[in-house]
């Protein structure tokens, strides 16, 4: 059984559909983790790239997870607040319309069906059904004039979610450093590609694509962006700086 199977039952189906969609936040979660290993891992990388000391990497990269991971959130926040500014505006653009110019929205229904096959009498039933319902009206429109999903994630689970990711996931580099490990750098190294390898394969639930190489791919994305870190580091050090 697929991981998102679900069964057909009528019971089933009744219930799944009363509940309605439920948000997803792993996008939140995949591009918060990412990020925030990669931007703590390449200061960790750039740090010993450059000979300085094991506690600048620590000041450092807290102060990039909570800078840049409530930046990262409040970015987020804006995000879907925009998405949900976006969608009431359009929602009360349409109802205007149907207030104003209903036989016109009503072609618009008319062309939208008989663009998926409808003719004739079943194409005149479902524009009749469908301007009789004003929310279920509005709700075709929203979807196929303007492409706009009326599932949308609450922005403040949005940024608490992308924050949460980025705060986990980033510290991870730092715990060779904060237990004041031998070897810090490689260790640190390890757990970030584990890190990377495991988001990957956890984003493959939702993906076409096996979970080893979702896995791979997030690895190596990150391990070349910690990387340049550690070469421009270098670099800085070679020049004295």
């Amino acid at each position: 059984m697929l991981e998102h199977d679900h069964s057909h039952a009528p019971d089933a189906i009744r219930d799944r559909l009363a509940k309605g969609p439920k948000p997803n936040y792993m996008r939140e979660w995949v591009y918060g983790g990412i990020d925030g290993i990669v931007t703590t891992f390449a200061i960790v990388a750039g740090v010993t790239g450059a000979s300085l000391s094991p506690a600048i990497v620590i000041i450092l990269g807290i102060a990039n997870l909570i800078g840049d991971g409530f930046s990262m959130a409040a970015g987020a926040y804006s995000s879907a607040r925009t998405d949900e500014d976006i969608y009431e505006r359009l929602r009360e653009i349409e109802n205007n319309h149907i207030d104003n110019n209903p036989d016109g929205e009503k072609e618009e229904i008319r062309q939208i069906y008989a663009a998926k096959g409808f003719q004739g009498k079943d194409l005149e039933r479902v524009v009749d059904v469908v301007s009789q319902n004003r929310n279920a009206w509005i709700d075709v429109m929203m979807q196929e004039e303007y492409g706009v999903s009326q599932t949308l994630k609450p922005p403040h689970k949005t940024g608490l979610h992308t924050f949460g990711a980025f705060v986990l996931c980033g510290a991870v580099p730092l715990l060779p450093y904060a237990f004041a490990l031998p070897h810090a750098f490689y260790l640190a190294l390890c757990l970030s590609a584990l890190t990377f390898f495991g988001i990957g394969s956890v984003k493959s639930r939702w993906s076409v694509h096996t979970w080893w190489r979702q896995g791979m791919e997030t690895l190596i994305i990150g391990i070349a962006a910690a990387g340049l870190a550690f070469l421009i580091g270098y670099f800085l050090r070679g020049l004295g700086l």
